[in-house]
């Protein structure tokens, strides 16, 4: 399981991403397909094309570090498709770490949790409706 503090947020791209994109190649497609920045210490998660190698960007504050996982039989899948036309969406570290681990979360069942919101999101919900 990983464990990363709450100020860490993990994307994955939705589109697959060519899997030999190393360290810049993989920065370019998160400033530019994803609109996010690559240095803000925040993880980013590729899969290729065939769906058998998961890649993961982050920057550690000296440099740029990639992770990847190749599988040798099966494919790993995206947990939830981006709604419209969304480049990216936001996965917690439990759902990468099972999905690195080959459980298909479309059939796993998640019970209801606590999740603290900021007293600012809240205010800003109810100022919409």
């Amino acid at each position: 399981m990983l464990t990363l503090p709450s100020s860490v947020r993990i994307f994955a791209a939705v589109e697959p991403v060519d899997a030999r994109k190393s360290f810049d190649g993989l920065a370019a497609v998160v400033r530019d397909s994803l609109g996010g920045d690559p240095m803000a210490g925040h993880l980013y998660f590729f899969l290729n094309r065939r769906g058998d190698m998961a890649q993961i960007l982050f920057w550690d504050r000296t440099g740029f570090v990639v992770m990847r996982k190749r599988l040798e039989a099966g494919t790993f899948r995206l947990v939830r498709n981006a709604e419209g036309t969304k480049s990216h969406v936001e996965i917690d570290a439990a759902e990468l770490g099972l999905m690195l681990e080959g459980i298909d979360l479309g059939t796993v069942k998640r019970r209801k949790r606590f999740k603290w919101e900021p007293q600012s999101t809240i205010e800003e919900k109810s100022a919409t409706t």
